[in-house]
């Protein structure tokens, strides 16, 4: 089943005849039956990145399911896996089934980082919708991607960001409307603001990484398939066994793939390198990493929060520029430019100035990071009046 829904997604991303098609057909007809569903001003619906229970819109279901105050409200995760978590206080339906679009009609409101609708439009007037976002864009989003111009999220009441940089392409971008807009920050990023000693240690013992050894955290971002949807991998060139040897004495390395990644080819994991792309809380990780190296992901922004050092390796920049894009001059912006080689990220590592590159981060983060901190709170009396 999930290899026939990434056949279709894939189908339905890159075919914008049929991709039309299906969101007129299929809007039309949810918009009528959402005539004869009745609006639970009681219900809320919620899911998170990649269809899973993550990401901002868990961040508010804690804080709304731990409050008092919000004890008469019924809330339902909706997941790709429903039967894989254990949600308490909360039911669970699968997501694009009928169900879920009948829970999305009836709901008075609506919390997701991606989208709700699916990319159809069936929003009733009545339904209230909070849109946390999933990152700071790097690279080109919505309609600034080539062939895309559907991106309306103009019947978004809420919507997150962090900054005028962002502001501006959520605005130009996913059309989303102005009054809708709230400086706050993401919620999931909250915790990144007040991080202890005591929670790095509690942290790296819940991952397994050894005390005396740093952490270098790679979280690359998402590369789109290359055999029609049939998956979704991952396959940087670089030789595990050569990173082991240069750094093997000082540090642990932790690979994070992207949440629509569901193959990793080229690495072997041992006591060096961990797997820890399943591991259930990203925080955690970008706590316990002393360094992290990137590409294009969102995660940049989100870990400059912590002030640390940040390594772009762009081994295939030239090429990503050329087919989606960034908003950014990378190798300008970035706090130590774009590294192209394994040999130019190791000898970064063994060679680097802790405290300058750290200071790099945090000219960066003052550019593009503007709030945060109290997101979790702002979203929710805002949701939740």
């Amino acid at each position: 089943m999930k290899g026939i829904r990434s056949r279709i997604d894939y189908i339905l991303k890159h075919n914008l005849i049929i991709q039309k098609l299906y969101k007129i057909v299929m809007s039309l007809f949810f918009k009528l039956l959402g005539l004869f569903i009745k609006t639970d001003n009681h219900l809320i619906l919620f899911n998170g990145h990649g269809r899973r229970y993550n990401d901002s819109p868990k961040v508010i279901f804690k804080y709304i399911i731990e409050n008092e105050k919000y004890k008469d409200y019924k809330i339902v995760w909706a997941l790709d896996d429903p039967e894989e978590y254990d949600i308490p206080k909360a039911e669970k339906v699968e997501m694009d089934t009928l169900k879920y679009f009948v829970i999305a009609l009836k709901a008075k409101y609506w919390v997701s980082c991606v989208n709700i609708e699916r990319g159809l439009h069936f929003k009733k007037k009545q339904t209230i919708y909070l849109n946390t976002w999933h990152g700071t864009p790097v690279k080109l989003v919505g309609n600034a991607v080539s062939g895309r111009n559907d991106f309306n999220f103009s019947n978004i009441d809420i919507f997150c960001y962090s900054g005028d940089y962002e502001k501006e392409i959520f605005l130009r971008d996913f059309n989303v409307s102005e009054h809708s807009l709230l400086f706050s920050g993401m919620p999931r990023n909250d915790e990144l603001y007040s991080v202890s000693t005591d929670k790095i240690n509690d942290c790296k013992k819940k991952v397994n990484i050894p005390a005396d050894k740093k952490v270098i955290l790679y979280a690359p971002t998402w590369r789109d398939s290359t055999d029609k949807g049939k998956s979704y991998s991952f396959n940087p060139p670089i030789d595990i066994a050569y990173w082991q040897k240069e750094l093997q004495d000082d540090y642990v390395l932790l690979l994070r793939t992207h949440a629509y990644t569901n193959k990793t080819l080229g690495i072997e994991f041992n006591e060096f390198v961990h797997d820890v792309s399943a591991y259930p809380d990203v925080n955690d990780l970008l706590m316990v990493a002393d360094i992290l190296i990137s590409d294009y992901s969102a995660t940049l922004f989100d870990y400059a929060i912590l002030e640390r050092p940040i390594i772009c390796f762009g081994y295939d920049y030239d090429e990503y520029a050329k087919e989606r894009g960034f908003y950014i001059d990378l190798k300008k912006e970035l706090p130590s430019g774009v590294m192209a080689t394994q040999d130019e990220v190791i000898n970064h590592i063994k060679t680097m100035d802790y405290k300058v590159e750290s200071d790099k981060t945090i000219r960066f983060k003052n550019k593009y990071v503007k709030e945060g901190g109290n997101a979790t709170v702002k979203c929710v009396q805002k949701l939740l009046i």
